[in-house]
């Protein structure tokens, strides 16, 4: 399989850590490029990234999402070309946000129970 060979300023989706993003290239690097955000697509998951879905870790993390026009190096594999309408940004986190708290509500378990908590609390930060 080959990576599609992007172009700076091409309208892009691209997956960084465990949230996804709508974002514009601003920079080609060797195994990377530079995505500047505009939307959100997929929250990130809470908790610790080396022990997925566990809540008994040393320090179960607060995950944000990257912020309005934040820009990120994303692996070049992790990046798509992306067509589809680009909510604004805020909209975008409201959604991404509500997704991940109506799946967690589904999950009887600590790692749903604390990433809950988590997610209370950024939303309270994100739209004070």
């Amino acid at each position: 399989m080959t990576i599609e060979e992007l172009q700076v300023g091409d309208t892009v989706t691209g997956i960084y850590k465990t949230g996804k993003y709508i974002g514009e290239i601003t920079a080609i690097r060797p195994q990377h490029y530079l995505v500047k955000v505009k939307a959100v697509l997929k929250h990130p998951m809470q908790g610790d990234l080396h022990h997925p879905k566990e809540a008994e870790v040393p320090f179960f993390h607060e995950r944000k999402a990257l912020a309005h026009h934040e820009q990120t190096n994303i692996p070049k594999a992790m990046v798509k070309k992306y067509n589809g309408e680009i909510i604004p940004y805020e909209q975008s986190l409201r959604d991404a946000l509500t997704t991940l708290t109506n799946e967690l509500s589904t999950q009887q378990t600590l790692w749903a129970e604390r990433s809950l908590e988590n997610v209370r609390t950024l939303e309270k930060e994100y739209f004070k």
